[in-house]
C-alpha cells in the first residue's frame, strides 16, 4: 500500500469503530446492559439479570476473539493486555479504587457516557473529572505516583500473561490448543450459567450478551484485520492504524475519555489525531441518544445537592485514576481484556467486583447512619 491510500483507510477504521460503538450505546440504553448495576443488583435484590448478561458477553467474547485468532484475522499477542510483565498490584489497586469509585460514580465510564446520551449532565460532570484524572495518570502529576510505585511491582513472565501461552510454557503443548481449550472452558461455562435463570427465558439474556460480545468482536477484527499494515509506507514498520496505544484495541473506555477531552481542547494542533478509541467514545453517546429519543425516554437530569455532586466527583476521580493504573474500565479489562484470557484483565476485573462490593457496603453504611 502506498502512502496516498492510508488516509481512506484510516477513515474507514474510523467510521466502522464508530458506526460500532453506536451500535453499543444504543443496546446499552435499550437494556440497561452495565456492570455495575449487575453487582449492586446482585448486592441489594439478589437479582442476577444484569451479571447473567455480563457473563454472556464476556464468555461470547472469548470464544469471538480465539476464533479471529484462529482464523489468522488477528494477532492474539499484539494488544496491551498480553505482554510480558504482570503489574499485578496495579491491577489489583486500580481495579479495586476504580470499583469503588463507578459506586459513588452511579457507574462505570460506559455507563456514565450512555446516560450522558440519555440526558444526564451528572454524567458529563463525571466524565469531564474522569478524564482529567485519568490524563493526569497517563502523563501528569499522578502519573509519576504510578510509575514510581506500583508499576515498580510486577512478573515478568518470558511466554506473556494470556493464559493459553502461559499453560503451554509451564505444562507443554501448542498455545493454539491450550487457546481453543481453556475459552471453551470458561466461554460455555459463563454461557451455560447466564442460561440459568430461574424466573425468565435464557434467550433474552443471551442475545444481549451476544450484541455485547459482537461489537467487541468487530473491534477487534476492526483494529487488528482492517487496520493493520504490516510494512507502514511512512516507516517501514507494522503498524495498527488510528490507535492511541499503537497495538490491537477494541473497546474501552476510561483512556479513550481522556484522549477525547485532550482532541477537543487541542484540536488544532496537528499532532492530535482522530483515533479508533475517541470515535468509540463518540459514538456510544450517540447510539445511546439516539436510543433514547426514539424510546421517548430522554430527559434532562442534575444533581440533587452538593453531597450528591460531592459523592459523584470523588467516584469520577477514583475512576480516572484507578481505570489507568489497572489499564481498563469494566468493559475494558472486564469484557475486551478477558476476551483475551489476560491473567492482569481477570486480577483488575476481580479487584473492580470487590472495590464495588465495599463501595456498596460504604453507600450502605452512609444511609443506615442518615
Amino acid at each position: 500500500m502506498d502512502e496516498s491510500s492510508l488516509p481512506a483507510l484510516t477513515r474507514q477504521v474510523l467510521a466502522a469503530a464508530f458506526g460500532l460503538a453506536v451500535i453499543f450505546g444504543a443496546l446499552c440504553q435499550r437494556t440497561r446492559f452495565c456492570t455495575m448495576g449487575a453487582i449492586s443488583d446482585v448486592y441489594t435484590m439478589g437479582d442476577w439479570r444484569r451479571a447473567r448478561q455480563w457473563m454472556a458477553a464476556s464468555g461470547a467474547a472469548m470464544l469471538g476473539f480465539q476464533a479471529l485468532a484462529a482464523s489468522g484475522a488477528i494477532d492474539p499477542a499484539a494488544s496491551i493486555y498480553t505482554g510480558t510483565r504482570l503489574l499485578w498490584l496495579s491491577a489489583l489497586f486500580g481495579g479495586a479504587l476504580f470499583g469503588f469509585g463507578m459506586v459513588l460514580g452511579s457507574g462505570c465510564i460506559s455507563r456514565n457516557l450512555v446516560r450522558l446520551g440519555g440526558g444526564n449532565l451528572k454524567s458529563l460532570v463525571v466524565l469531564l473529572v474522569a478524564a482529567i484524572a485519568a490524563g493526569a495518570t497517563l502523563r501528569g502529576i499522578t502519573a509519576v505516583a504510578r510509575v514510581g510505585t506500583l508499576e515498580k511491582v510486577f512478573v515478568e513472565l518470558p511466554a506473556g500473561q494470556a493464559l493459553p501461552t502461559l499453560a503451554a510454557h509451564l505444562v507443554g503443548g501448542s498455545a493454539v490448543t491450550w487457546a481453543w481449550g481453556i475459552a471453551a472452558v470458561l466461554g460455555l461455562a459463563l454461557l451455560m450459567a447466564a442460561s440459568r435463570g430461574r424466573d425468565e427465558r435464557a434467550w433474552p439474556v443471551l442475545a444481549i450478551g451476544a450484541g455485547v460480545a459482537a461489537v467487541i468482536t468487530a473491534l477487534w477484527w476492526v483494529s487488528g484485520h482492517l487496520g493493520f499494515l504490516p510494512e507502514d509506507p511512512r516507516t517501514l514498520e507494522p503498524v495498527y492504524l488510528a490507535t492511541n496505544s499503537r497495538r490491537m484495541e477494541s473497546l474501552s473506555t476510561i483512556a479513550p475519555v481522556a484522549y477525547a477531552v485532550d482532541w477537543l481542547l487541542m484540536f488544532s494542533d496537528q499532532s492530535k489525531t482522530l483515533t479508533l478509541g475517541i470515535a468509540t467514545v463518540g459514538g456510544i453517546v450517540v447510539g445511546a441518544g439516539l436510543m433514547a429519543w426514539r424510546e421517548r425516554s430522554f430527559r434532562w437530569e442534575g444533581f440533587a445537592g452538593v453531597g450528591d455532586l460531592g459523592l459523584h466527583l470523588v467516584g469520577a476521580v477514583c475512576m480516572g485514576v484507578g481505570g489507568i493504573v489497572a489499564m481498563g474500565c469494566t468493559v475494558g479489562q472486564g469484557i475486551t481484556g478477558v476476551s483475551t484470557l489476560s491473567l492482569g484483565s481477570f486480577l483488575a476485573l476481580a479487584a473492580m467486583v470487590a472495590g464495588a462490593w465495599v463501595g456498596l457496603r460504604y453507600q450502605e453504611w452512609r444511609l443506615d447512619r442518615a
